[in-house]
């Protein structure tokens, strides 16, 4: 729960711009600290370990002392509501249901050659790989649609920070070996469906578990290459054959055209699995006006005087009726000068 917003939208850039740079420090840092350890095999989950706990910290950190934020690491996107599972659960069907469509293409029109690793060696990696797209997806979402988003978005809107962010993310990774044009309008694209599902859920939950099984099925369910990278999984190793535009080539599926239109598609499919989430968290709170009124305690007051034991009733005054016609007056007796003889005569 975040304190209203305070200083004005200066104040919000500012603390953006500080987001911002607080992210690439955290990024160097944890990159060093692993390849400190001196161990190649530990050294990527030790990196994305780091990123996430100095990326929550930090930034919880600088909610509550910027902003006043009460619970700053709910604020960001991590509230443990009720249904926050279920809501995690929610992004990772469609993540990997995007998965299975791309891999279904290829297996169609090209295939996919397969080889599997038996050991019992190799399926103890396999947490440890699950667990680093599992940190490696929760920094992003904390990183991309966390503090710093949420800051400019005070600044410039929800739309506007999602298209900012869209590039910003499509920047970070474009760098990456092997990025195309195609891995970068997957990147935009993945990036504002993500944004899309924090928006209506307000909350990380939905893009987290997104984000996870995007990159995890790749990787730990067919053995593909994700961003480069084909030594994740220690099970599966997935080899597409398939022209370069549904493949994505030695980049993977996430410089492929095709999986860019898969992700189009998901947009209809996050609407309506968070239409309740949306309705519940974005619905605007209806505030009452004019004059309060206690409508119980007026009920109640009604009920006791209709109850009320009845008192006696007053003994009646006498009244007085007049007649309807009053009787006429007698009339005068006539003068008796009047009729007496006029003495003249």
């Amino acid at each position: 729960m975040s304190a209203p917003a305070r200083g004005g939208r200066m104040r919000a850039y500012l603390e953006f711009i500080a987001a911002v740079l607080y992210f690439f420090v955290v990024r160097s840092f944890a990159r060093n600290a692993a390849i400190a350890i001196r161990h190649d095999v530990w050294a990527p989950l030790v990196e994305q370990f780091l990123v996430v706990v100095f990326l929550v910290l930090g930034y919880a950190a600088f909610g509550s002392l910027f902003d006043r934020q009460v619970g700053s690491i709910a604020a960001q996107g991590l509230p443990l509501r009720p249904g926050w599972t279920r809501e995690f659960a929610t992004g990772m069907t469609i993540g990997w249901g995007a998965v299975v469509v791309c891999v279904f293409a290829m297996v169609m029109i090209g295939g996919i050659a397969v080889v599997i690793t038996a050991q019992p060696s190799a399926w103890a990696w396999l947490l440890a790989d699950a667990a680093y797209f599992a940190l490696l997806a929760l920094g992003e979402e904390v990183g991309f649609r966390g503090y710093g988003f949420q800051r400019f978005a005070t600044v410039v809107g929800s739309s506007s920070a999602t298209f900012g962010y869209a590039l910003f993310y499509a920047i970070v990774y474009a760098l990456l070996p092997g990025a195309n044009n195609a891995s970068i309008a997957v990147s935009v694209v993945f990036s504002f469906l993500l944004t899309t599902a924090y928006l209506r859920t307000r909350a990380l939950w939905v893009s987290w578990g997104l984000n996870f099984a995007w990159k995890a099925s790749q990787a730990l369910i067919f053995g593909l290459t994700v961003r480069g990278v084909s030594s994740h999984s220690s099970v599966i190793e997935g080899n597409p054959m398939g022209p370069f535009w549904l493949t994505g080539g030695g980049f993977g599926i996430d410089a492929s055209w095709f999986a860019c239109c898969v992700l189009l598609i998901a947009f209809p499919v996050v609407y309506r699995v968070t239409r309740e989430l949306d309705f519940r968290y974005n619905a605007p709170v209806i505030v009452p006006g004019g004059i309060a009124v206690d409508l119980d305690a007026a009920a109640r007051r009604q009920h006791e005087a209709a109850m009320a034991p009845s008192a006696e009733p007053a003994t009646p005054s006498l009244v007085q009726i007049l007649p309807a016609l009053a009787p006429p007056p007698p009339s005068q007796p006539a003068s008796h000068s009047a009729d007496r003889p006029d003495d003249s005569h």
